[in-house]
Parts: C-alpha cells; structure tokens; sequence
C-alpha cells in the first residue's frame, strides 16, 4: 500500500475535466505536465472531473479477480481448479496469495484517492467553484471511502483508519483498528455524504452514473444492517423507497427484466444505486475485466479471452427454483440459448459437453458477448459493461430483514411485500411468512447419483436464500454468510454449518452427471472468515500483527 500513496496524489489531480454524461468522461484526462495542485479545482468542472477515478480504475484490482475468488469461490457459489485460487475455494489460502495482495491494494488505493480529494480539494478549490459542486464532489469522496472501507472490515476485520494518506510516506507504521471503529467510520462517511451529495429526484432512463444522496443513504442500510442496527437501517431503507429515485428493471421500468440489467446498453439504469465506471476504448486495466474469467470461450467474447475459470457449485444451480427467471440470466446451463451473445451467427447457445471446472454450468451474469454485441464496445480483457457495487432490490431485502430485526419467523406485511417483490420479479410466488434459520429435505437426494453423504436436511433462510439467488456472482454471499452470527465475533457456528452441507465438488460426465459431494465439507474453520493480512503488508507494517488500538476520531 505504501508504494501507492505518493502515486495517488498526482493522480487526483490529472482526472478529466469534461462533465457531460458520456462514459468516456469518466477516463478523459488533460497533459499531466500542465496539472498541479495550485492550478487546478478552478473550475467547476475540473472539481467536477477530480472524482472520476473513484469510480473506475482504482477498483481493477478488486474486479479483476480478487473481489469474486474471496466471496464467489469462499461463499461456495463458484469453483475452479485454477491454482492462482483455488486456495480461496478449499480455505487454504496465504498471506502469500497475490490475488490476497491485490485485493487489499485496491482497497486501500481507494482509500488513499479519496482522501488526497478529502484533503486536497477544500483548501485548492478556486473562489469560483460553486460551493454545491465542492459539497458533492466531497460526498462521493466519502462515500467511496466508506465502500472501500466496507469490503476491508468485512474482509479482514481489524484494519488500519488512514485520514490523510500522507502522514504515513516517511513512516509507514500504523496500528490495526478495531471493528467497532471501522464501523463507525464507515457511518461517519456515509452520513457526511448523504447530507452533501446531490439529491435526485425519480430516475426516469439512465443516469450520468454519479452516486447520490440516495445512494449513500442505500449504502448506510446495508451498513447499519451488518451493524444489527435494525431501526437505523429500516428509516435508511424506507427513505430510499419512498423517495421514488430508483426503480426495479421488470417492475417499475416496463420492457425491461432481470438479465436486462446485465446488458452494456443498460449501464447505470434506473435500478443502479452504485456501480463502477468501464472505459468502452480504455484497454487492460481501464475496462471491466469480468467477463474474460467468466466466459466459457473465445468465441463467445470474440477478442481471444473466455476463461471460464469460475463456474457455478452444483449448491448454487439447486437453490434455484424451477420457473426462477433468474437463473438463465445468472447461470448457463447446457443448451440454454442467449440471443444478444454472438448476434451475428444467430446468438450462442452453451454445448451440451460444456464443462470447464467439474460442474457442467457457466457464468452468465456480467457475460456480454463480442464488441459487436456491444455496439463496438469492448477488447481483451476490458469489456464495457459496469460492475454493481449496490442495485436498488437490494433495498428491498434490506427493508425485510431490518423489520424482521433478527427474528426467526414473521407475517409483518411491510415485509412480505419487500422479499415478494424481488420474488415476483423472478418470476415466484409469494410467501406468507418468512422463515429464517429452518430446515427442509435435501432436494439433491433426489437426483440419480446423489452421494451417499448427501446430508437429509439442509439449513435454510428465507432472506439469506433470496439475496443468494439475486446477487450471486455480485461478490456478496460470503460477505453474508459472515454476518450470520454477527458482525463483530469469531464463532461462525451457522456459517460453518451450511458451507459443510454445500455441494462444492464435481461430477462424471454421465447424463444425469453422478455428483462427487462437497470436496471441502472438513476444511472450514472459524478462522476463515478473516483473511490472512498480505505478508508484504506485514512485512513493511509490522503493527499489523499488533492486538487493534482504539482509534481516535477527529
């Protein structure tokens, strides 16, 4: 992280200047050698510009694989037998892992961008810079902070609070953080930025893709939500529906459903609350560099990548009902046709002996097709589609879970509304009560070759199962299945227990496949559920191995 800081000063500087709602403005950028601190916030759309990187680059490090291998591969929705990380997969991972090291690397250049624009941007900022566009250039600032902030805690748990990146170039010592104070941070972050960021009124098409005061007040549920904080993070949640900002594809938004949210043409749609910023044009680094993982091949991205290093568990595949619309547009089964991929042969459809990690499905979301699928858009590993850091349904199980405030059944109406309008839109019926924590027969034990260790019951939870089947491969289920039994302990009781009754392994090639069973049921302990801090960070930080200080707040 050190090696970033000094780097991350001048690139606050040197964002683009152009403000119009085109993508492209997110990567435009004047001469550096014309740019310096003293020159520059002059105008209101330089100040404007200086946030750009916030929402693109610096998050490669995170998309590119980190971000999926800790919460696809770990949360058990995806397996590989790639041997880069598949010691996420088995819990075996290192200190040593470079996918580890660049998760947190990313994280922090987050951390540092923001607070160069934090530290920089009020005491620069040109007199004839309007003070609305300082305010909101600050809160997404903050609220980027707070995001990044928000997958380290819940990566790592204790972590170091840096304010002023600088501080720490000439000695780059500091101590962890407990989690409690993170947490508090992140709230900080997200209160100052919902009071400052704009705010919007309802959507109507799409939008030039900045965060608003709705998304930091979005953002904030979630948060308070893994806090247990139950009452702040249903008021958050209740003010983000009824200020009617953002809109669900399929409910709200007619002609539009689930797999429509995937597509290039619909970045920053009505439904997006967060999301990351490729360039169409940029190349490695600067586009999005999912789907040269996810794709089963070439031929379905048309530039020579396809991986398919990352395919969905047979757990996943089974938690999806029949009828579930969103299971076409999440997973790719053998013979599943996809029109919009490869248009110009008549779509794609997905070989009967497709096959690439053992479990005889594919990734479909984020998969978008060749450049010509995609209005032009797109090239090696940089295709245009955005990344969702938060979707507007996610509010909604938000809403549910918060009025539930950790009880185990409920036929709260307020409720069922929330969790049976996610269920509607997929195409499911409603449930009368929501049920958390119970257990049902195996449905796997009804499948010809079932192993013989198959467990007879699997746990299951009405809102965990939910935001499973309408996030995976969104880089969250792990998260969730941490919180299970609290945001700030070191017993995972529950969560050890469902991933040991997860379908992690493969299978033979027969039809109907014969299932080999979770080949990792044994592995998993308590001390997974937080990373290993990065031996190079360790190494040129020793205090990470220190028992967290309390942190003084300013």
């Amino acid at each position: 992280m050190k090696r970033y800081i000094k780097y991350l000063l001048g690139l606050t500087v040197v964002t683009g200047v152009t403000t119009s709602s085109c993508k492209k403005d997110f990567f435009n950028r004047p001469p550096q050698s014309a740019i310096t601190l003293d020159n520059y916030y002059k105008t209101n759309d330089q100040v404007v510009a200086s946030t750009n990187d916030l929402y693109s680059a610096v998050w490669f490090g995170w998309c590119g694989k980190a971000g999926w291998s800790i919460t696809e591969l770990m949360g058990g929705n995806g397996r590989t037998y790639s041997s880069d990380i598949v010691n996420f997969e088995n819990f075996s991972v290192t200190d040593a892992n470079f996918e580890l090291g660049g998760a947190w690397n990313s994280l922090y250049i987050v951390v540092a961008q923001a607070n160069a624009l934090i530290n920089n941007l009020p005491v620069k900022v040109g007199a004839g810079v309007d003070k609305a566009v300082i305010n909101n250039a600050l809160g997404e600032a903050h609220l980027f902070r707070a995001l990044a902030y928000f997958h380290l805690v819940r990566t790592w748990g204790p972590v170091p609070i840096i304010e002023n990146s600088l501080d720490y170039v000439s000695n780059y010592q500091i101590n962890t953080n407990p989690i409690p104070d993170v947490y508090k941070f992140i709230v900080n972050d997200l209160k100052f930025a919902e009071d400052n960021l704009t705010k919007m009124g309802p959507r109507s098409g799409k939008s030039s893709g900045r965060v608003s005061s709705g998304s930091a007040s979005a953002l904030l549920a979630k948060v308070y939500l893994y806090m247990q904080d139950y009452q702040n993070s249903l008021a958050e949640a209740n003010k983000v529906i009824s200020s009617g900002e953002f809109k669900l594809y399929g409910v709200d938004v007619a002609g539009k459903t689930f797999a429509d949210l995937y597509l290039t043409a619909n970045n920053n749609n009505e439904e997006s609350i967060i999301q990351l910023q490729w360039s169409a044009t940029g190349g490695y680094g600067k586009g999005n560099p999912q789907q040269a993982s996810f794709a089963y091949n070439s031929i379905i991205t048309g530039t020579g990548d396809g991986y398919g290093v990352l395919a969905p568990t047979f757990d996943l595949q089974d938690m999806y009902e029949s009828g579930d619309l969103r299971r076409k547009a999440t997973i790719m089964l053998p013979g599943d046709h996809y029109p919009e991929i490869n248009q110009a042969a008549g779509g794609y459809t997905l070989p009967d002996n497709a096959n690439s990690q053992g479990t005889h499905a594919q990734v479909k979301k984020y998969v978008v097709g060749t450049p010509a699928d995609n209005g032009g858009l797109g090239a090696a590993q940089s295709a245009a589609n955005n990344t969702y850091m938060m979707r507007y349904a996610e509010v909604f199980l938000i809403k549910a879970e918060a009025i539930m405030a950790g009880a185990k059944t409920s036929s709260d109406p307020e409720a069922l509304a929330a969790i049976n309008k996610i269920r509607n839109r997929a195409g499911l019926g409603n449930l009368t009560t929501i049920k958390r924590g119970y257990y049902l027969p195996n449905p796997a034990l009804k499948l010809a070759g079932a192993p013989a260790n198959t467990p007879k019951e699997l746990y299951r939870d009405d809102i965990l199962d939910e935001r499973r089947r309408e996030f995976a491969f969104e880089n969250d289920f792990w998260f969730d299945l941490g919180r299970l039994d609290g945001y700030n302990v070191t017993s995972h009781p529950i969560a050890i227990s469902i991933i040991k009754n997860q379908d992690r392994g493969t299978s033979d090639n027969s039809t109907p496949p014969q299932r080999y069973g979770n080949e990792y049921n044994s592995t998993v302990t308590d001390a997974n559920f937080r990373l290993a801090y990065p031996a190079t960070e360790v190494a040129s930080n020793p205090k990470l191995k220190d028992a967290p200080v309390p942190y003084v707040f300013k």
